[in-house]
């Protein structure tokens, strides 16, 4: 799978779990290992996982998030990877201050 953009982020519901997986592990080997950890103690695939993710930080992003999000896939040499990582983060840290 090549780079991913946003709006493939918002998508990866017609993905499958053992794509995203690959493509996140040659991207960003720290994202995959949190994504593939978080969703398995959820019970949950990864790719549920960031469906929800995404979905989260679509409805509960403050400015500061969005700002520091599209900086992130700016910079970033595979910006879907970025995206991922940052939605991924948020996801996490809304249910570590829920």
């Amino acid at each position: 799978m090549s780079e991913l953009m946003l709006g493939d982020i918002i998508s990866l519901g017609r993905q499958s779990s053992a794509q995203l997986s690959a493509w996140l592990r040659a991207a960003d080997p720290d994202a995959a290992a949190r994504l593939d950890e978080a969703a398995a103690g959820r019970q949950e695939s990864p790719a549920q996982f960031l469906r929800i993710a995404v979905s989260d930080f679509i409805s509960e992003a403050d400015e500061e998030a969005w700002v520091s999000l599209v900086s992130a896939v700016r910079d970033a040499t595979d910006p879907g990877a970025a995206c991922a990582a940052r939605m991924i983060a948020f996801r996490l840290h809304l249910e570590s201050v829920s």
